[in-house]
């Protein structure tokens, strides 16, 4: 706990001193109307990579646990088996609306 707790104070640290990168005065790409397209193009594609690995982590997830539940209970395998394919679809639906999101937004 203690390192995660110095983890995160390292990374604050680092992206305040970062802040004064945002003060720069408009070069003239950003004056001809850019918008910053760079940017969002950046942030899409961050914040699409964060879903994609919070989908992977949650169908990892359901798997495992489908897996252990048909181990201790054979007889249930089949609802156990359509309630993991139910998540999963679930899971995968919200990691394509982020697709769909970073699309519609660059």
């Amino acid at each position: 706990m203690r390192k995660l707790n110095k983890l995160f104070f390292v990374i604050v640290a680092v992206l305040m001193a970062a802040v004064p990168v945002l003060a720069q005065t408009p070069t003239d790409a950003a004056a001809a109307g850019d918008g910053g397209a760079g940017l969002k193009a950046i942030a899409a594609g961050i914040g699409f990579a964060i879903a994609v690995f919070g989908g992977a982590l949650g169908q990892s997830r359901i798997g495992a646990a489908a897996c252990e539940g048909a181990a201790r209970n054979p007889g249930a395998s089949a609802k156990i088996q359509t309630m993991m394919i139910l998540g999963l679809a679930l899971i995968e639906s919200l990691v394509l609306f982020a697709l769909v999101i970073v699309f519609v937004k660059t």
